[in-house]
């Protein structure tokens, strides 16, 4: 079974875009790089030639890795979801029973920014809250050990 990759409309626009612009505008740039680059004389020895080379094999790389992913990608409809547990969309405020309270939203995996507290509903954090409800008290497993956080509030 092929993955599939959760996503908003918005992020999946985006990607469409960004692949748009690697196989026109910056497959053209590359393709003109690596021409110049040729002119510099023997390739064996020609470093703007292999930084060029480098550069379409980084190119090349990222379109596939695009074209995978908006091949499977599902979109997802915040509207859709329930409202009283924690789905894609869900904004999830938590109290771990350390102390400390913090929201996070719950996101598609190609969506998440840990640093900002968007989390993947893949990550062990993100797929110990899925399915949960105000109240609940979950446990995640983290490389620090098994941490335990009450769900204050889920907003959408």
């Amino acid at each position: 079974m092929k993955k599939e990759f959760k996503m908003s409309q918005a992020r999946f626009d985006e990607l469409q875009k960004e692949l748009n612009y690697l196989k026109t505008t910056r497959s053209d740039e590359v393709a003109e790089m690596i021409k110049v680059a040729r002119g510099f004389g023997d390739l064996s020895e020609n470093s703007e030639y292999d930084e060029a080379k480098n550069e379409q094999g980084k190119l090349y790389s990222r379109i596939g890795e695009l074209e995978n992913v908006l091949l499977h990608a599902v979109i997802i409809e915040e509207g859709d979801m329930p409202t009283d547990q924690v789905t894609i969309g869900s904004t999830v405020t938590v109290t771990a029973t350390s102390g400390g309270s913090r929201s996070f939203k719950i996101v598609g995996s190609q969506e998440a920014d840990a640093m900002h507290g968007i989390i993947s509903e893949d990550s062990p954090f993100g797929k110990a809250l899925m399915n949960h409800r105000e109240g609940d008290t979950v446990t995640v497993n983290a490389p620090a050990g098994e941490i335990k956080y009450r769900i204050d509030k889920i907003e959408r």
